[in-house]
């Protein structure tokens, strides 16, 4: 812990976290057991703050890099590994594959999930760092189907496994890291760069892609232009790793190692934890997948199937297409964080339920607006599910680990992350393009929008407020020692009037 500035940390708003904390969860703090002390508050180390952020973003934004790349590069993909398939049947086959690195998801949470819970969470965001940019690199180094036949599309397949399995720890382990390095009156805006470095990644990968069909060529990418994005993941991976090494564990993990349960836990099994977190935490980890389901049904609509759509359904130029979906990536990036500093003013839960509403009421009119012909009208509705998108991104990374205590926190988020994931969001662009080819409706990625978003509603509705609160079985957490007392003091106020 640190102390760095003299003042009560105050947000943009004006308002200190202490203000924000209303006098009731003040005063249940006062009673909990142990009681909070003022040394009990956790006061972050704000430089190492902002290498946690730096690192864990970093790792969302190599592997939405990949994602940016598989997207664009599908045509070509369908081309270099199945060259004597129909187009179609080639579109199919690459998503096919895109699709079976989601159903290796939840045994890679399974595994690092729980692992993190015992090991700590810096040593397991690591290993998954590894991991992700060692099974990008090996995509650039396969052969055609050309040179080695059917070996080629099995060499795709099992890389894509490879990342499937590591990023299965990945994002659980990176919103659990920030969420427990971050004040808790900031945990929305901080949270919300984890998301900003997947819209960061996902645009560097589509527009690397973008520029170089635009200066090769379809043959010249075809037959070797299509390898030179995947080979920036190893500077990537590494770059990555060098910063995450550089870390220290949570302050939660930290202080629960303290404790004589958590050093009972350290030899509780992988299995054992699994079941307890089914078991004790299901109406949690439901909760965890409606918004998951919410968030990434809509991210993987647009930025995996909406660059396909464009040109197989609506029968648009490569450039045209790939410039449409990026304007909506600018859209995110340029309002997350400003959504994220909001979700810390008004609350999680009026920010998710905006956006499904909108969803639900907007997905038709958008998809109506991308049917048209010209540039506007196409471009209107990107930004409106640009939007729409950025209203789930920005307050999950703080949303989802206040679902769970310090304990099973790393477990239960990979978990239910990853099996909606899989189910919903990794799907999304195999299903909706199989969807749209077998009916000839070209309204249906709307219609799955819809879904997606009265799923999200109902998660929503039963989602527990977590803005400006401290996260499950922690004590509070802040910016400065002169806020950590003048917290102490507000609280023992609140207390004496209860």
């Amino acid at each position: 812990m640190s102390t760095l500035r003299t003042t009560p940390s105050r947000d943009s708003w004006g308002h200190s976290h202490v203000e924000a904390l209303h006098r009731r969860v003040l005063g249940k703090l006062m009673r909990r057991k142990p009681p909070l002390t003022e040394e009990s508050i956790t006061v972050v180390d704000q430089p190492m703050l902002k290498r946690a952020i730096t690192a864990a973003a970093l790792g969302n934004t190599m592997e939405w890099f990949d994602f940016g790349v598989y997207g664009y590069l599908a045509a070509t993909l369908g081309k270099v590994f199945y060259p004597s398939a129909s187009s179609t049947a080639q579109l199919l086959a690459t998503f096919a594959t895109f699709a079976a690195a989601f159903l290796v998801r939840p045994l890679g949470g399974m595994f690092f999930g729980p692992l993190g819970d015992r090991i700590g969470r810096q040593k397991v965001l690591a290993a998954t760092m590894i991991m992700m940019s060692a099974g990008t690199f090996a995509v650039g180094l396969i052969p055609s189907y050309s040179s080695i036949g059917l070996w080629a599309p099995v060499l795709l397949l099992v890389a894509r496994l490879v990342q499937g399995f590591s990023t299965g720890g990945e994002y659980g382990g990176a919103t659990t890291f920030i969420a427990e390095y971050s004040p808790d009156s900031r945990r929305g805006f901080l949270g919300s760069w984890l998301d900003f470095g997947t819209f960061i990644g996902y645009s560097l990968g589509s527009g690397m892609v973008t520029i170089l069909n635009l200066w090769l060529g379809e043959d010249s990418m075809v037959e070797w232009g299509w390898r030179i994005p995947f080979f920036i993941a190893g500077p990537m991976g590494l770059i990555g790793l060098y910063l995450r090494l550089k870390l220290e564990d949570t302050p939660a993990f930290r202080k629960q190692l303290d404790d004589h349960e958590a050093k009972v836990k350290q030899t509780e099994s992988g299995g054992r934890e699994i079941r307890k977190i089914f078991a004790k935490y299901w109406r949690a980890l439901l909760i965890c997948m409606g918004l998951v389901i919410l968030y990434n049904v809509t991210n993987y609509m647009v930025t995996a199937y909406l660059p396909t759509y464009f040109t197989d359904v609506l029968g648009r130029s490569q450039g045209s297409a790939d410039m449409l979906v990026l304007l909506s990536m600018l859209v995110v990036v340029l309002v997350i964080v400003a959504i994220g500093r909001l979700s810390d003013r008004v609350g999680r839960k009026p920010i998710f339920a905006f956006g499904a509403v909108g969803q639900i009421v907007l997905a038709v009119p958008c998809f109506i607006l991308v049917e048209r012909d010209g540039f506007v009208l196409p471009a209107i509705g990107c930004i409106v599910l640009g939007l729409l998108l950025a209203c789930f991104a920005a307050p999950t990374a703080s949303t989802l680990p206040a679902l769970f205590p310090t304990a099973v926190r790393y477990g239960a988020l990979s978990i239910g992350f990853n099996i909606a994931v899989s189910l919903f969001g990794g799907t999304t662009p195999l299903v909706t393009s199989a969807l749209v080819s077998s009916t000839g409706v070209n309204l249906v990625p709307a219609f799955y929008l819809i879904v997606s978003g009265i799923v999200g509603l109902v998660a929503v509705f039963y989602l527990r407020e977590s803005a400006n609160q401290p996260l499950e079985g922690s004590p509070p957490q802040v910016d400065t020692q002169e806020e950590a007392t003048e917290l102490y003091a507000t609280a023992k106020e609140s207390l004496s009037r209860v």
